[in-house]
């Protein structure tokens, strides 16, 4: 791939808005044909829908088996060989560990956690092939956990150790593996509830001057990927964030703690306010 996209065939996952459309968008700018890979296919369609035969947009859902393989071997067959593959796909699940079930905690997980290594599974042998790259769209809760999104940050703790472990797994195959820790980027996230559903409507929690917006996300990323760095943290706060948590531990615990989300009463698009607190942000 050398040090650019030009001629070069990108996988997306969670392609149909936020930093997933952004990428599609970025990576077809910078050359790229893309495999766009997403569950709503009217929003998928219209992603890509301005990049004609450069883009192949795949439905399929990364909490099931067999589906990636499936838009795998689409991508092959259409462009030949696959050369950069980006695990973007997630949601995040608020509220109170005490009033989640057991049901909420591994519906987070099978998205953002074993969509991910799904991911990597159907991706692997191509990459392989190529000497590609393998980035993972983590967030800067993967370093800080935040009450009222506790499932969310275990989610991506989990997969930023999977990052390390294998970027040491990979290297002696020639592939380079990427994370992207995101703090607060326009996106979607913030409008899907814990059932995965997008309210399309709903208020963003976070205000506009604090949330990066995606076009400049997925510059940043795609950057980290073409310089194969191991890692790009996004956003200010989310670069000091990182800092407080590696450095100043008990700073950050303190900071956390004044925090703490409250209950609220009331209704949001995640439903009963119970299960989405007062105050909880998840990056990204």
């Amino acid at each position: 791939m050398g040090r650019s996209l030009e001629g070069s065939v990108v996988l997306v996952t969670g392609a149909s808005a936020g930093i997933g459309a952004a990428l599609v968008q970025e990576a077809v700018g910078r050359g790229a044909r893309v495999v766009a890979v997403a569950r709503r296919q009217e929003r998928l369609e219209q992603v890509a829908a301005a990049f004609g035969e450069r883009v192949l947009p795949v439905v399929a859902d990364v909490r099931v088996d067999g589906e990636l393989e499936r838009a795998v071997a689409g991508g092959l067959e259409r462009f030949g060989r696959l050369d950069v593959a980006v695990a973007n796909a997630g949601f995040g699940v608020a509220g109170f560990l005490e009033e989640l079930t057991l049901e909420d905690i591994r519906r987070q997980f099978e998205t953002n956690v074993f969509g991910v290594v799904r991911t990597l599974y159907a991706t692997l042998p191509a990459l392989v092939a190529s000497r590609g790259t393998f980035a993972i769209v983590g967030s800067v809760m993967g370093y800080v956990s935040v009450g009222g999104s506790v499932p969310y940050s275990m989610s991506k703790f989990a997969v930023r150790a999977l990052a390390e472990g294998l970027r040491c797994e990979l290297r002696p195959h020639g592939v380079a593996v990427v994370l992207v820790s995101p703090g607060f980027v326009e996106s979607d996230i913030r409008r899907t509830d814990r059932w995965g559903v997008v309210h399309e409507h709903a208020r963003d929690t976070v205000p506009p001057w604090l949330r990066m917006p995606t076009g400049v996300a997925a510059r940043k990323i795609v950057r980290a990927i073409v310089q194969r760095r191991r890692e790009v943290i996004l956003t200010t706060h989310g670069r000091i964030a990182v800092f407080l948590a590696r450095h100043l531990p008990r700073t950050t615990a303190f900071l956390l703690a004044r925090a703490r989300p409250r209950r609220r009463s009331g209704k949001e698009a995640g439903g009963p306010a119970a299960s989405r607190p007062e105050g909880q942000l998840r990056a990204r």
